[in-house]
């Protein structure tokens, strides 16, 4: 089976969706002996020469800072175009209703193979904070829910991702395909935790709390931060540290001095060794992510893989499959509710450290599961198209607008080869200087 992934991050951008586009061009061909090709928008000097499977960067150009370093990619590039077009894919998969899947809607009208998209992310809030004109923001997300239901099958993430989804105004159907985490299973020893986090100040028998993912408002630290005002104002110690970088940072790290909380959390930066920061997981005794915005959460089950649990919002999406009290805790969204529940489990770390191995045992989901599940999907999508199930999809008018675009940039191609091979069976025969 041809695979091609398709999505708007690539490393050197290492975000959750990047991590899983990473981790199905590890597993489908380890596994199941598929080809895998890449497709994303290129970044300033990043190479992508030391993969296994080909990369296509296509040219991109900086959105600004309020999307945090994105950046946005031309789908219409002919370059990339017939690269991946010509790696012939059984499947084309794309992580992003954006670019990816504008690019992945022009590949299928070449290659007629089904079009798949994973259903990450709450893109409109993204989106409104990068477009302050309500207008032109809504009529952004008009355009994404119309790129999603031009798809032959949606996937989200969680459930919650999939209803997010729909109160935007898709109408299509959606399954949901769980994500993994390319943690193993188990926590560091004790000699790597203790190098790893050497130099930070972390006293034995103090709780630690930890915090992973992009330093952003819309992730839930203000209340975190609040939340942690009131449990020092309680009389309870603890050190809090954060580990990721976001637009927000400098917001974030003024309000924790301003609320006196300097000497007790510890802003990191980012850690992109994975070794390392399972290290930070190992070594905190509790995961602070109150966020509503993800849909998933795959930091949860990072941190569950190392037997730590997760303080998470009732009915978020990140707290589906969390028990409260048995796998993880769930809390009301304030931070008086955050601090109560911090108060009361501080004193009790093995009872928080018993909670963290059930998380290890419940809700851990290695990648090679969650690629196994997706391999034996893209087979059923197979058979649906060999059913001509996808033909009865209704068509959008964007859809004819794909299907002359890609027919055009499809006989360039052929003008552009006609053209070259004429051009060496003319210097052949020796009418054209080699220079």
């Amino acid at each position: 089976m041809n695979v091609c992934l398709l999505n708007d991050s690539f490393p050197p951008v290492i975000d959750g969706v990047a991590n899983v586009v990473l981790n199905y061009a590890k597993y489908l061909p380890a596994n199941h002996g598929s080809s895998v090709i890449v497709g994303t928008p290129k970044y300033p000097d990043a190479d992508y020469s030391g993969y296994d499977y080909p990369v296509v960067a296509y040219p991109s150009l900086d959105i600004g800072g309020a999307v945090g370093g994105y950046r946005a990619g031309n789908p219409f590039t002919e370059k990339a175009f017939t690269a991946l077009s010509d790696f012939r894919p059984d499947i084309i998969h794309s992580h992003c209703p954006a670019s990816s899947t504008i690019l992945g809607r022009l590949l299928r009208e070449q290659t007629d193979a089904p079009l798949i998209l994973t259903y990450h992310t709450k893109y409109e809030i993204e989106i409104e904070r990068a477009v302050k004109l309500k207008a032109v923001a809504e009529e952004g997300i008009r355009a994404l829910v119309a790129s999603c239901e031009a798809c032959d099958e949606v996937w989200a993430v969680s459930r919650g991702a999939g209803e997010s989804l729909e109160a935007l105004g898709y109408r299509g159907d959606w399954i949901v395909m769980d994500n993994g985490v390319d943690f193993a299973k188990g926590r560091v020893d004790g000699e790597t935790v203790s190098k790893v986090t050497e130099g930070a100040d972390l006293p034995e028998g103090i709780p630690v709390f930890l915090f992973v993912g992009r330093i952003m408002t819309y992730k839930g630290i203000p209340m975190i931060l609040d939340a942690l005002k009131i449990l020092m104002e309680s009389g309870q110690d603890f050190r809090m540290v954060f580990i990721g970088k976001g637009a927000d940072q400098e917001k974030m790290e003024r309000k924790a001095g301003d609320l006196g909380l300097s000497g007790k959390c510890i802003f990191k930066g980012p850690v992109y060794d994975r070794d390392e920061l399972r290290a930070w997981n190992t070594r905190a005794d509790l995961f602070l992510f109150p966020s509503t915005y993800d849909t998933n959460g795959l930091v949860v089950r990072e941190a569950a893989a190392t037997g730590l649990a997760s303080v998470l919002v009732r009915g978020s999406c990140a707290a589906e499959g969390i028990t409260d009290g048995r796998n993880g805790f769930l809390i009301d969204e304030s931070a008086e509710s955050m601090a109560a529940l911090l108060k009361k489990i501080s004193g009790d770390l093995p009872h928080l450290h018993e909670i963290g191995r059930n998380a290890m045992d419940e809700i851990y989901l290695s990648w090679e599961s969650a690629v196994n599940t997706a391999y034996d999907r893209y087979q059923f999508v197979l058979e649906q198209k060999a059913r001509g199930v996808y033909e009865t999809r209704k068509k959008l008018m964007a859809d004819y607008f794909f299907t002359a675009t890609a027919g055009g940039m499809n006989e360039r191609m052929k003008l552009q080869k006609l053209g070259r091979d004429l051009f060496h069976t003319i210097r052949e025969w020796g009418q054209v200087p080699n220079d």
